[in-house]
């Protein structure tokens, strides 16, 4: 990585995070916006999921773009217009699908609300592709994990307050109870401007700023083999994507074809894995097996972690865990964003130079004034965060388990994954708020899965491991993908008993964990001395 000169832009770095604060701000706030267009538009829990199918699969679709784009030209297309330029591209297409919410919303048009969210987050895709390398160009190069666990943190105060303010903007105050039939459109047409406005003004921030020439000399490599499974993937998102027409033409039931679009991407990375290792030739990054395995590792882990907040907006209005009205979900959506935002600061702390003990007491106390910060958003918008509190338990769980994984990504992935299957199963054989809080939890168990699945996955790749993080990024295809299948599951058995996606998912992710160290192993890489460095998530 180039760049013109080594002078620190501190502005510059200042004004960039704020494009991790949107990502984090929106991706939260469909906890709120999902059930509030499930009942502004009649939907069933299937098509209400389809809001994140959108959301992530414009992550996955604009990845794709730009790979098969390089492969064809043989040029990084991104390197060639310049990360500065990418970034301003991909706020001005993420403007215009905000804009397009308007309009859509006021057809009461659902696909064109979809739409819209595809288009702001295929400008998120443009935007996360450049903004990382930027991050790290913007400062001393030994200085750079620090620039990106800043945005990092940022993001998760965006994931944070989304909840709350999007629940605010629609329904007002947590004790008017305004029903979603009853929301003015005005209300959502003042939220997309005032966003279309703040994207629009940070590109021309950026547009007007002498900024660094931020460049990479790595060589695009012809890599044929991957672009095979990568396609078939995309084959089962359009099978989501246009499942009604088939159901309609080819009288074949919705199941069939939303669980065959799941299985065929497990299978395609499956297949790839074996048929790879007879013949590396031409594999690229996915001749090594801890890549796939870790492909589907963040596949899982996203599709996990959107999936159980996604579908709770519905579990709490059931009577055996709260009947909830939509006004009154907001602080517990925000509670599970913020547990990965109490999972990553706390995960934070191996990333700087102070004692064991030290780091042994910030371990006990972050957690819990991150924490503190979550029952202060909440409390600002009138919520009664009082029922809140008994959270603290779980809080204590995590320590305990940051205590036992030791920074290792290893052992850090078997036991919150371990956990998250326990966390799970508590909520599927109980009700009430016991059962609220253990899938709230999940939020604490997937906080720091991200830079352990990454780490483990890109060991050992060498000059590929560029095309292997190209390979992951395009993988958070699981936070489209799962929500609606658990959403299908819950249509058909019960929305509580469809949590049983969940415990799968962090059941791969204890299984990664063993079959990768056990692979790297065999490429004699001694895991055991890895340390996660890294927090954050996607």
């Amino acid at each position: 990585m180039e760049q013109n000169d080594k002078k620190n832009y501190g502005s510059a770095l200042y004004t960039l995070v704020t494009v991790f604060f949107f990502w984090g701000f929106l991706a939260a706030s469909n906890g709120i916006f999902i059930p509030f267009c499930k009942s502004h538009f009649h939907l069933s829990q299937f098509e209400s999921q389809l809001i994140d199918f959108t959301f992530y699969g414009g992550y996955f679709i604009g990845s794709l773009i730009l790979y098969f784009a390089s492969q064809l030209t043989k040029i990084d297309i991104l390197n060639k217009m310049g990360y500065k330029n990418g970034i301003i591209i991909g706020l001005v297409i993420s403007a215009a699908g905000a804009l397009l919410m308007i309009p859509a919303v006021a057809a009461g048009s659902y696909a064109l609300v979809l739409s819209a969210i595809f288009i702001i987050t295929i400008g998120f895709s443009l935007q996360q592709t450049a903004a990382n390398p930027f991050v790290v160009a913007l400062g001393p190069s030994e200085t750079g994990s620090n620039r990106l666990n800043f945005a990092g943190s940022v993001n998760n105060i965006g994931g944070l307050l989304g909840p709350a303010v999007i629940s605010i903007v629609l329904f007002g105050s947590a004790s008017k109870h305004i029903a979603p039939e009853d929301v003015k459109i005005s209300s959502i047409d003042n939220l997309y401007y005032i966003f279309a406005g703040l994207l629009l003004a940070v590109a021309l921030f950026f547009y007007v700023s002498k900024l660094p020439v931020v460049s990479s000399d790595e060589k695009v490599e012809s890599t044929s083999k991957p672009g095979t499974p990568l396609f078939v993937m995309f084959i089962a998102f359009l099978i989501i994507l246009g499942v009604d027409p088939l159901v309609k033409y080819t009288g074949i039931s919705k199941p069939i074809f939303v669980y065959a679009a799941l299985a065929l991407i497990i299978l395609t990375l499956v297949v790839s894995l074996f048929s790879a290792q007879k013949n590396k030739a031409g594999w690229g990054a996915m001749a090594y097996p801890q890549l796939i395995l870790g492909m589907i590792a963040i596949f899982t882990y996203v599709g996990t972690e959107v999936t159980i907040q996604s579908n709770m907006g519905a579990l709490l209005k059931l009577p055996l865990f709260g009947s909830f009205k939509d006004s009154e979900i907001a602080p517990y959506i925000s509670l599970y964003w913020g547990s990965l935002m109490i999972g990553r600061f706390t995960g934070a702390i191996g990333a700087f130079n102070l004692s064991k003990i030290t780091k042994n007491i910030l371990t006990v106390v972050v957690p819990f004034a991150a924490f503190g910060i979550v029952l202060l958003v909440n409390r600002s918008t009138v919520a009664d965060v009082t029922t809140l509190f008994v959270y603290a338990v779980s809080i204590v769980i995590l320590i305990g388990a940051f205590f036992i994984g030791q920074q290792k990504p290893v052992r850090t992935l078997v036991t919150l994954g371990i956990l998250g299957v326990i966390f799970m199963l508590v909520g599927l054989f109980s009700t009430g708020m016991l059962a609220v809080f253990s899938f709230i939890s999940g939020g604490l168990c997937c906080s720091i899965m991200w830079p352990s699945i990454f780490s483990l996955a890109i060991t050992g790749l060498g000059k590929y491991t560029g095309q292997g993080s190209a390979f992951l990024i395009m993988m958070i295809l699981g936070g489209s993908i799962i929500p609606p299948v658990q959403g299908l599951m819950a249509d058909t058995i019960g929305i509580h008993q469809s949590y049983v996606v969940p415990v799968l998912g962090f059941a791969y992710i204890v299984f990664f964990a063993w079959k990768v160290r056990s692979e790297l192993i065999k490429q004699g890489i001694n895991i055991d001395h890895m340390t996660v460095e890294k927090s954050g998530g996607h």
